[in-house]
């Protein structure tokens, strides 16, 4: 999906702290020329220390403004249905034995990009911003149905016809959701990254990292883990993630 706005125009990017949220943090700023209002979230992940590389990588690409919203409680309400969020006794599942099976993973957070949108979106029509940007991926991904381009198409929709700014806009000149990740495998990712002078030491993609004197340690077994390094290995460039 291309970019109407023009260059220096507000723009909201969903912001992890991880490798594609990073990368499409780039995109909007660098290559889109976009004034970036980054919006994080604290819902009580595993990955929790991924915030703290949000924060970095937001001052890193000079964005405006660099908003985290508390929602802990989702953590709460979801516990026992994913094992990404820290109260869950769900265990997060290895790669290997994920091997073989398509389902969908204990990993998966009910609504978490329906969510996150939808904060994206309130804070889109204050500031004046009609792109919305995320980093979702539906190649190199654990099968999450809100990455799949049936969901962003069906968000743009919702978007335009739930605003004040969708519906006084209308059409082209209405609310974009840009996910410029979606049909790119990690390789790939990494590629567009590091062309726009992304830093991917400085992320986190673990689900279920360990820190040890205020270092994210990767346990290089779940499935973001395997999916991260194919994609440096493949990218033909060293692996900068520090391993338990």
């Amino acid at each position: 999906m291309s970019v109407r706005e023009p260059k220096d125009a507000p723009a909201i990017v969903l912001l992890s702290g991880g490798l594609d949220s990073t990368t499409v943090l780039a995109i909007a700023a660098r290559e889109a020329g976009q004034r970036v209002h980054a919006l994080s979230f604290a819902y009580g992940q595993r990955h929790a220390i991924e915030l703290r590389q949000a924060a970095r990588q937001a001052a890193r690409f000079g964005v405006v403004a660099h908003e985290v919203v508390d929602l802990g409680h989702l953590g709460k309400l979801v516990a026992s249905a994913s094992s990404l969020v820290a109260a869950s006794e769900l265990d997060v599942p290895s790669a290997s034995a994920r091997a073989g099976h398509d389902d969908i993973p204990s990993t998966y957070v009910p609504a978490r990009n329906t969510v996150f949108l939808s904060y994206a979106l309130a804070w889109a029509e204050v500031v004046g911003a009609r792109d919305i940007w995320l980093g979702v991926n539906a190649v190199d991904y654990s099968g999450y149905p809100d990455c799949r381009p049936e969901f962003i198409a069906a968000f743009e929709t919702t978007a335009n016809l739930a605003t004040k700014l969708g519906v006084s806009a209308g059409g082209a000149e209405g609310i974009q959701i840009h996910a410029p990740l979606i049909e790119l495998h990690k390789h790939e990712i990494i590629a567009r990254g590091l062309a726009l002078g992304v830093d991917y030491a400085e992320t986190v993609s673990c689900y279920d990292p360990v820190e040890r004197e205020g270092v994210a340690l990767a346990c290089g077994r779940c499935e973001s883990c395997t999916l991260r390094r194919a994609g440096f290995e493949q990218a033909g460039v060293a692996d900068p993630t520090r391993y338990v």
